[in-house]
């Protein structure tokens, strides 16, 4: 097979990568912001349980993770498909990872704005929102698009649950033409292709969501 045609094959495996990415980003982000503001704000046993559940994701390892959501979980009955198994297990150690960020972001403001905002009247919640959110999207925007792009990498985990992804073609074309150079290069220019332009769009929230500060 010539290169051209290597490349082609591997992206015949692109939906499932799309899909799981796509997914795992609606299960990254929500647990990413929801997670970092509890953790940076809540006290007690409230902040104990979130870290413990922020650390289970974000320390559990990715692979292992997938082989008990996917292989032991029916042993107790319950049963998911092997896509939602790939988009909940890597957008939540995503996840886990941009909650950190969050809450340094948080952390990383001066309380100053806050206590000034709670004075004027504005509860806790419009403080977060109209406040300190904003000014902490700054921070987190390079952390979001580098873990996005983590997600698009470790969708390659998925074909151990029997998912035809973009690495598995790669592997179903090695088995019938020997060719390892060539077709794991392919595989390497195809996870480039995608992942460059997630990075060229990060650059550009960032000197966008910049000239909006300045406004």
């Amino acid at each position: 097979m010539g290169f051209f045609e290597i490349l082609l094959a591997i992206y015949k495996g692109f939906g499932i990568t799309a899909i799981v990415t796509l997914l795992g980003l609606l299960y990254a982000i929500p647990f990413a912001v929801v997670g970092g503001v509890l953790q940076h704000f809540s006290t007690g046993v409230v902040r104990w349980f979130v870290t413990a559940v922020i650390e289970f994701w974000r320390s559990s390892s990715a692979i292992v993770l997938l082989y008990a959501f996917y292989y032991s979980l029916p042993a107790f009955g319950i049963s998911l498909s092997a896509i939602a198994v790939g988009a909940l297990v890597l957008g939540m150690n995503a996840g886990g990872y941009g909650s950190q960020s969050v809450r340094a972001a948080l952390q990383a403001l001066s309380r100053g704005q806050s206590e000034a905002g709670l004075a004027l009247g504005m509860n806790r919640f419009d403080v977060l929102r109209t406040i300190e959110l904003p000014q902490a999207i700054s921070v987190m925007i390079p952390t979001f698009v580098n873990e996005a792009i983590q997600l698009i990498k470790g969708t390659s985990l998925v074909s151990l649950i029997t998912l035809t992804d973009m690495t598995f073609r790669a592997k179903q074309i090695s088995e019938l033409s020997y060719d390892p150079v060539g077709i794991y290069t392919g595989l390497l220019l195809a996870y480039l292709i995608i992942c460059y332009p997630v990075t060229v769009f990060g650059r550009y929230l960032e000197r966008a969501h910049g000239r909006t500060k300045l406004r």
